[in-house]
């Protein structure tokens, strides 16, 4: 869309099994910030075969001023198709100024075809996001060429300005039980003929250990622990932190740890309470994933790591004689 009387901020609400994945307590979080800047509304968006009413109080509570409820029995499980057509008529009813998703499965695969349909661009997997003081164009940044540098691009013809944003690298809105949504129940003109596939069946992945993008601590490991065997060990000290594993991609691409627990630039970015890496040297892609995190603590055999860089503390030595020192102190299965 190219008409330039669009107006408020959108956030995609994705739902998991009901509940409003983490990530859109971040977008509301930075929407918020964008809304009060334009001098708008913070608008919430849910597509469901129809939403709660604890839902859109809920979505109120983390700071939206408006719930659109898009409802059809169509919407009860995602697929593109059904997604796309319905907050298609929505965004051309309604013309936001931007839109915000997650960097999801979903986000991934419901943005661009968003985008195309409505001809307006997207900037994927965003790490920040500002307005322009002057024009107040989305100034959207994410890293570029390998994480080498940041990109921060604009959208300044088209609206709505559209990007999605990765899980972990934004602070979770505020919590204002007073804070209360208007709610606006939409029902869209979608047919089982504008849908091309159909959901066989879901299955679900009982997990087992914290997500990364929810844990406190983290305890990452690089091919310097010499093998898989060593995250054996770092499993230890996580489960006494209740925190999470973590790796390089260099530790997945060996084939030492499954892809879930990469964290970096082409795995998970993390922003927790306490990161240590083991064993990682510090490309700039793994940093790019972690260097937010509020402390860093680096174990390394090279006083030259790039980690040591952006790490508060640093210790040169074995992890493995570290990390058996700290699980004693800290009184391990006790």
């Amino acid at each position: 869309m190219t008409e330039r009387n669009s107006k408020n901020v959108w956030v995609f609400v994705e739902l998991r099994e009901g509940h409003i994945a983490p990530v859109v307590l971040e977008l509301l979080g930075e929407g918020k910030k964008l809304a009060q800047g334009l001098g708008e509304k913070l608008c919430a968006v849910v597509l469901s075969d129809g939403a709660d009413a604890s839902l859109a109080e809920q979505l109120g509570e983390y700071g939206a001023d408006v719930v659109y409820s898009v409802e059809s029995p169509l919407l009860a499980k995602y697929t593109t198709d059904g997604f796309t057509t319905a907050l298609t008529e929505l965004i051309r009813n309604e013309r936001p100024e931007i839109l915000l998703f997650g960097a999801t499965h979903v986000g991934r695969d419901l943005a661009p075809r968003l985008a195309a349909r409505i001809n307006t661009g997207l900037t994927a997997d965003c790490t920040s996001l500002a307005l322009d003081e002057e024009t107040k164009d989305l100034m959207q940044t994410r890293p570029a060429f390998g994480g080498n540098l940041m990109a921060t691009i604009r959208c300044p013809e088209h609206r709505p300005q559209m990007a999605t944003v990765r899980p972990g690298v934004m602070d979770k809105a505020a919590c204002d039980k007073a804070h209360k949504a208007e709610l606006i129940r939409v029902a869209p003109a979608l047919t089982a003929e504008d849908i091309r596939t159909e959901v066989v069946e879901t299955v679900v992945k009982k997990l087992t250990e914290i997500p990364l993008t929810e844990a406190r601590v983290i305890v990452s490991g690089g091919l310097g622990l010499g093998g898989p065997e060593g995250f054996a060990l770092l499993r230890r000290l996580a489960a006494r932190l209740g925190g999470a594993v973590g790796s390089s991609r260099a530790a997945v691409d060996a084939g030492w740890i499954d892809p879930t627990h990469q964290v970096g630039q082409t795995g998970t970015t993390v922003k927790p309470d306490v990161y240590i890496a083991c064993g990682i040297s510090g490309a700039i892609q793994h940093l790019a994933g972690m260097k937010e995190s509020k402390l860093i603590v680096a174990f390394n055999t090279n006083p030259d790591a790039p980690i040591f860089e952006v790490a508060d503390y640093g210790l040169v030595g074995d992890y493995k004689e570290v990390i058996e020192s700290l699980l004693e102190k800290l009184g391990e299965g006790a």
